[in-house]
């Protein structure tokens, strides 16, 4: 029983390394991919605020220069094509304007001069704009235009009349800083981003509101182009990265890109921001990951392979050792006994050797169990199995054939000898001490056969040893005789209890 669990136990403790081994294997590869998502994401951030920073600074730089023009403008007393389309070509050469241009403050008690003066009328936005009878404050017609494209400016178009314009138009009036717009179609073509920048009439004070509202003269336009401005956000990922460019939560430019795959930085221009969003495609690496969880999984399988034939060897050494050794003594049975001896008996007349059997049965063995009980009776069995071992060369074979009887088989071993182990034996069991003050004496009769080339058969030499035990038992008990001799042949031994 204390085998089995043992076995049990190994067997589930290597079940459990099993499970150990596959679950760990597979705990450490979401690691190492946590991990290598952890780096991608980190990545596909610094991709973001690097992509969003170099259009920043692309556009910083216009806005700048569109200052600068601002100041030419104010400077200037008289401003004409000409000193305008140089001014222009430098804002379009060495920014990311894609235009750029000069709205004139005109009020509105000066629109027919303006018109006469220019050559061509303020033009409203349709169904915005003010009957001719009556009078708006203030226009702010385009004056100059210019672009990189080869669409014209419409020269005289009232951005005040348009309401998607007007807000930023008045607020970097008040504030005397540039204000961008949100993205829409520009005049000039395509969608994009208007940049405002008061000009003010030079050595004018713009302390206050008020103050600018009074020196205002105009508006330094500049526009970028949306595509414009996501190629320059992808000028600075690699090769494949997808850019996407988000304004109150819609998408103006790029695919819609799933916020939990990407990476997204703010994007500022002048006062108002957008959100630049970067995807890699190429995605975390998941070759180590699976590697690992392979390897794992693979040892696992086999370890898992590995314990099962492993258990199941066990298992059928565990069902051998029942089918061919008793379970008590742990010594061979009759049936492996009867083996045994077949091979020994072949063995005897191919090489002509000689050699013995010994049947041995316990005297008045039922006393013992009658007074100190079966589980004392059992210990004596066991006992004594010890001490038939203990006697035994390691060619020699030692059975418990049932009950108290016991057979030794004693290969290459001839009568004399034979009959000094049988002696020996029963000497040992004689001074076997057994438990308690009132145990009856145990003592063995003993019966020898020897075998050799001329042996007829496993079943005559059994008999015949079988025979010879019991003409001990005949002879008094505790003794030992020899088969095919005369009760006087047997040794006796003086002294002991012959009944």
């Amino acid at each position: 029983m204390a085998e089995k669990s043992s076995m049990r136990l190994r067997f589930w403790l290597g079940y459990a390394l099993v499970a150990a081994i596959a679950v760990g294997s597979l705990a450490i590869a979401a690691l190492v991919h946590d991990r290598e998502t952890g780096n991608f994401d980190q990545l596909q951030r610094s991709e973001a605020s690097r992509s969003a920073r170099q259009v920043e600074a692309v556009a910083r730089l216009s806005v700048g220069q569109l200052a600068s023009a601002a100041a030419f403008y104010q400077a200037v007393s008289r401003l004409t094509h000409h000193k305008f389309d140089v001014m222009a070509d430098s804002l379009l050469a060495n920014g990311a304007l894609s235009g750029t241009g000069l709205l004139l403050s005109v009020p509105g008690s000066n629109r027919g001069q303006f018109e006469r003066r220019h050559g061509y009328p303020i033009v409203e936005r349709a169904g915005l704009g003010f009957r001719r009878d009556r009078v708006r404050a203030h226009y702010y017609p385009l004056l100059f235009g210019a672009s990189d494209s080869k669409l014209k400016p419409p020269l005289g178009y009232d951005l005040g009349s348009d309401s998607e314009r007007a807000p930023f138009i008045r607020q970097a009036r008040d504030s005397g800083k540039p204000t961008a717009t949100r993205v829409f179609h520009l005049p000039i073509g395509g969608t994009g981003i208007n940049v405002f920048r008061p000009v003010y009439r030079d050595g004018a004070a713009t302390a206050t509101v008020a103050e600018r509202r009074a020196a205002l003269t105009g508006f330094a336009i500049g526009s970028f182009h949306v595509p414009n401005l996501t190629a320059a956000a992808a000028s600075a990922l690699s090769d494949g990265v997808q850019v996407q460019l988000v304004e109150g939560g819609h998408t103006i430019a790029g695919p819609h890109l799933a916020r939990d795959e990407s990476a997204a930085a703010p994007l500022r221009i002048a006062d108002r921001s957008w959100l630049l969003v970067v995807h890699d495609p190429s995605g975390p690496g998941i070759g180590l990951p699976a590697l690992i969880a392979l390897f794992g999984l693979a040892l696992a399988v086999l370890l898992a392979a590995l314990v099962l034939v492993w258990s199941r060897t066990e298992r059928m050494q565990d069902l051998e050792q029942q089918a061919s050794h008793d379970p008590l003594t742990g010594l061979k049975n009759r049936r492996r006994f009867g083996e045994d001896l077949r091979t020994e008996l072949a063995r005897s007349r191919r090489e002509r050797t000689v050699g013995a059997v010994l049947m041995l049965d316990l005297d008045h063995f039922k006393q013992v169990n009658d007074t100190l009980g079966h589980p004392v009776g059992d210990r004596v069995i066991a006992d004594i199995a010890e001490v038939l071992s203990a006697r035994m060369r390691v060619t020699d074979v030692v059975a418990r054939l049932g009950g108290d009887e016991f057979a030794i088989a004693l290969p290459r071993c001839d009568l004399d000898e034979a009959e000094d182990i049988a002696d020996a034996i029963a000497t040992a069991i004689r001074l076997h001490v057994l438990p308690g003050e009132a145990a009856p004496p145990v003592t063995a009769s003993i019966g020898i056969a020897t075998f050799g080339p001329g042996t007829e058969s496993y079943d005559s030499v059994l008999s015949a040893a079988d025979d010879a035990m019991y003409e001990a038992k005949r002879a008094g008990r505790d003794s030992v005789r020899v088969a095919g001799t005369a009760v006087a042949a047997g040794r006796a031994h003086p002294g002991r209890a012959s009944t």
